[in-house]
């Protein structure tokens, strides 16, 4: 073995012992919050955010969190952009200390735009630092003896940024993949050349070509894009299995949507079983990810320049259009429970402040700090009363998808009235054989009556319409490619927003 990969492998052992200070309980993670928010609010008390909302007074106040709270208001990005588009035109010390280099371009599921979010040097090492430990996490399952020799697959954006003259722009993952750190980037793929491609075909068409040279350990990245480069190297060099090319596969590292539409497809194309580790990583910060394999949810990161709030998701807090209202009172990783769920707020090393990251979580495990998400504040239908989650949604359409032996690997739902009549009208990706539609119907509408009560009783009261549209997988492939939102972190909003319903039904209308 070579010098640098026994340096190597003596970092990553540490690193694993490492790992152990993170079985916690949480209390310990109320400290650490602690002085994670006054140690940010001493970085940037010198900035014009942190002079304007009076850092230093902050700090000496009897208690800093309730202080915080009072005199910094919640936000999101509209009332961040106006402090962001300075520092996209090159300004300092704005938000936070120095100069953002890099902006993350959002996809923007809910209002249909693309953001621009910061990520500042200190955010950078932030996600990095959080990479580390779920690798650390997936080492100490029995993965390979020489893990962290063998190749890592990041199926991100494409690397070659956008620059304005004073910063760059991309999708986050391209972002982040552009800036590994070079004792990991040896064994980091698919390489430079692949990594700029901007067109997802191109890139993915490039990664099939290369397979057969990589010795793949783990890919990361959203499962539709997985499914698709795996579908494309069986095919390609008629493999039984992926493990036929890439005998070492061990682990999957995913996010930004449910696995559920896809695991059954990705484990079809196995010659064995691999593990599946779920992150929590959006434009805003590395939020969250999967420490054991057992888990049901995700642990929150901690010591990471992320400080963390949480705001009840209820008719006090957010009014019916999921748009959070004056005086919406947020508490701390102290005074959550499992069984209400809560819109998450962050605090970064990216000038994000008591930011509104526009998801809904739930608690699976208060000790160990673990969450799972469960919809969007406005992903969400109740327009009678129904109540009807995403989490709802994807489990109802999981079970519709076994019951039925077939494949949904997409879906967005429209909240619809017409003539006094409320429904929903399902769009729904099929793979394969079209399926019938009235058995969906008949079982996807039985499944979530058992999900969620207020579903069940609308149906039989209010809620008269269910109506379902199955399309090929290729229709919502396209209109994604129309809204030039492939690949990355993009996603297909599960509740169609009323901005984008238009241009979508006029897409189907020519597809």
């Amino acid at each position: 073995m070579s010098k640098s990969m026994d340096f190597l492998g003596q970092l990553f052992h540490r690193g694993r012992n490492i790992t152990d200070i993170f079985t916690f309980h949480r209390a310990k993670a109320v400290k650490w919050q602690d002085r994670t928010l006054k140690k940010m609010l001493y970085k940037a008390r010198e900035t014009e955010f942190g002079q304007k909302y009076q850092f230093d007074e902050i700090l000496i106040a009897h208690d800093t969190d309730r202080a915080f709270q009072k005199w910094v208001p919640i936000s999101n990005y509209s009332k961040m952009n106006p402090w962001w588009v300075r520092e996209f035109n090159g300004e300092g010390n704005i938000t936070w200390p120095g100069r953002a280099e890099y902006f993350a371009l959002s996809s923007g599921t809910s209002e249909g735009s693309s953001k621009s979010i910061p990520v500042t040097s200190d955010q950078l090492k932030a996600i990095v630092r959080a990479s580390r430990r779920q690798l650390f996490a997936v080492v100490k399952t029995d993965v390979p003896k020489d893990f962290f020799a063998k190749h890592h697959l990041m199926i991100s954006g494409s690397t070659d940024l956008n620059y304005n003259g004073t910063s760059y722009s991309g999708d986050l993952s391209g972002i982040t993949t552009g800036n590994v750190p070079h004792w990991i980037d040896r064994f980091a793929l698919p390489g430079d050349e692949i990594r700029k491609i901007h067109d997802w075909e191109l890139k993915i068409e490039a990664m099939v070509n290369a397979a057969p040279d990589w010795d793949v350990v783990t890919v990361s990245g959203g499962p539709a894009w997985i499914r698709v480069l795996f579908e494309r190297i069986v095919e390609k060099y008629q493999l039984n299995s992926i493990h036929d090319i890439w005998p070492n596969f061990s682990a999957i590292l995913w996010g930004a949507v449910s696995i559920s539409p896809y695991k059954k497809q990705l484990e079809a194309m196995m010659g064995k079983p691999v593990k599946y580790f779920e992150s929590y990583l959006c434009s805003e910060g590395f939020i969250a990810f999967q420490t054991h394999e057992s888990s049901e949810g995700m642990r929150l990161v901690f010591r990471n320049k992320t400080y963390f709030e949480f705001v009840p998701f209820n008719g006090q807090n957010f009014d019916e259009n999921g748009d959070i209202k004056e005086g919406a009172v947020a508490i701390g990783l102290e005074d959550v429970n499992e069984k209400d769920e809560y819109a998450i707020l962050i605090s970064t090393s990216s000038g994000a402040w008591r930011y509104l990251v526009g998801d809904t979580i739930k608690f699976t495990n208060l000790d160990a700090c673990e969450i799972k998400i469960t919809g969007r504040t406005k992903h969400f239908l109740s327009i009678c009363g129904e109540h009807l989650s995403v989490d709802n949604m994807n489990e109802g359409l999981a079970r519709t998808a076994d019951g039925l032996n077939v494949l949904f690997p997409e879906y967005t739902v429209k909240g619809i009235k017409e003539n006094g009549i409320y429904g929903h009208h399902w769009y729904i990706a099929y793979s394969g054989i079209k399926p019938d539609s009235d058995q969906v119907k008949s079982l996807l509408d039985n499944n979530l009556g058992i999900l969620n009560d207020d579903y069940k009783i609308e149906r039989t009261h209010v809620l008269k319409e269910l109506k379902i549209t199955l399309l090929p997988e290729s229709v919502f492939m396209g209109w994604m490619e129309k809204q030039g939102k492939m690949g990355g972190q993009s996603k297909f909003p599960r509740v169609m927003p009323d901005g984008l319903y238009a241009d979508w039904c006029s897409y189907l209308e020519k597809n």
